[in-house]
């Protein structure tokens, strides 16, 4: 598809970044309300600019979910124009690196994709989303060098960062929630469901609106499974979403039919057919390495199982 408008990458960042910084579990505490207006600006033509930036080339699928996303936020919620006029280019920028977890990821593959900006919309899109730049990289490579970054940063609270885990290694945000976050390591305790719902949860997911409101959209969405020693993924099921954050949205014209990324059952934009085919693949991708490697730690009986509580006791 053709995209409506050339969306700025630092804003695509602050639209992801936003829900699991205003709830406090990752980046600085001082950054919530600058992410919320600087994300929701220039919003309507978000999934337009991305989808052209790489899903469709990574998927071959055609994109034409957000194609009405060029008609204008302030029509919807009139917020979305005037929220990011206090946030700055320079502001996002300087905020974005404060986000330890996930600016390793943006500037080792910008690095090796030859990307002089951690920040072009197409590394930030190939970090939330997967595919795109992020498939010409060897996943093995990416690896070794996050791991020269994080794994001093991490110390003893994550001593499972070892180079075990580059089997599993790939250069998106869900490698990053169930190979690096301890979480899928703790899912073999006598009570596997707080793991799962914050898996479910940090992990980016794809939804198809249904139905809408002033506030939420209730999409059709698969969720996260855990069953029989093995996460997978459930057929689409009901979820009620929250479109608008202190009067903002992200994506604040949205309708029925089209596609939407949710981050911690909050709607960060939208997606085209191609970034929603590509979200489910490099998914389904990831659980099953993730599947193989916490099969491995059974198989090694007393030492998996030291390495368990280990991460539980970390945790």
């Amino acid at each position: 598809m053709s995209a409506s408008c050339d969306e700025d990458g630092a804003r695509m960042f602050a639209r992801y970044a936003y829900a699991p910084n205003e709830l406090g579990y990752c980046g600085p505490a001082d950054a919530p309300r600058t992410l919320l207006t600087a994300g929701a600006a220039g919003a309507a033509g978000a999934a337009g600019a991305a989808g052209a930036a790489g899903a469709a080339g990574a998927t071959g699928a055609a994109g034409t979910a957000g194609a009405a996303e060029a008609t204008g936020a302030a029509s919807a919620t009139g917020s979305a124009g005037a929220g990011g006029a206090g946030a700055t280019e320079g502001d996002l920028r300087a905020l974005a690196r404060r986000f330890h977890g996930a600016w390793p990821y943006l500037r080792i593959l910008a690095r090796l994709t030859g990307i002089d900006d951690p920040l072009d919309r197409r590394v930030v899109e190939a970090y939330w989303l997967g595919g795109g730049v992020s498939e010409a990289v060897d996943p093995r490579e990416f690896g070794a060098a996050l791991l020269a970054v994080i794994g001093p940063q991490a110390g003893w609270y994550w001593r499972h960062l070892t180079p075990q885990i580059l089997d599993e290694a790939a250069p998106n945000h869900c490698f990053h929630v169930f190979g690096v976050y301890p979480w899928s390591r703790l899912l073999d305790s006598p009570d596997p469901t707080g793991p799962l719902h914050v898996l479910d949860s940090c992990r980016i997911r794809w939804g198809q609106v249904t139905e809408r409101d002033s506030d939420h959209v209730v999409v059709r969405s698969a969720g996260l499974t855990w069953e029989n020693g093995r996460l997978g993924l459930s057929g689409p099921r009901p979820l009620r979403a929250a479109l608008v954050t202190g009067g903002v949205s992200f994506a604040p014209d949205v309708r029925p039919g089209e596609w939407v990324a949710l981050h911690w059952d909050r709607v960060s934009s939208r997606l085209t057919d191609g970034q929603a085919t590509t979200l489910r693949r490099d998914t389904v991708t990831q659980l099953e390495l993730t599947n193989r490697r916490l099969a491995r730690t059974r198989e090694a009986g007393p030492a998996g199982e030291a390495l368990t509580r280990q991460v539980r006791d970390d945790a």
